[in-house]
């Protein structure tokens, strides 16, 4: 059998439930243009995840929905934009 290449593949740690996530007032949250926002993926919500690679990052918010976000995430050299759902994102503390 070969070996899978998941979505989801070795983030058994990665994605492990975190204790405190905010709780509702994180997706009640309003957000505006310009605003720094930490990527930070909620396991127990599948939709609307972004890939685990971004988890952690600092982007700046570039369109708000009315349930998502699109996050311009500096990788590199590179400027990624990432579709997430407000579950996902939590404002940056400190700036």
């Amino acid at each position: 059998m070969g070996r899978s290449k998941g979505y989801r593949r070795r983030t058994r740690s990665l994605l492990k439930k975190k204790t405190d996530l905010g709780g509702l007032s994180r997706i009640l949250r309003d957000y505006s243009l310009g605003q720094k926002v930490v990527i930070k993926i909620d396991s127990t919500q599948v939709k609307g995840m972004p890939h685990r690679r971004f988890n952690g990052l600092v982007g700046v918010v570039t369109e708000v929905g009315v349930r998502g976000l699109r996050v311009d995430v500096p990788v590199g050299d590179k400027t990624k934009s990432v579709v997430a759902r407000k579950e996902h994102i939590a404002p940056l503390v400190g700036s």
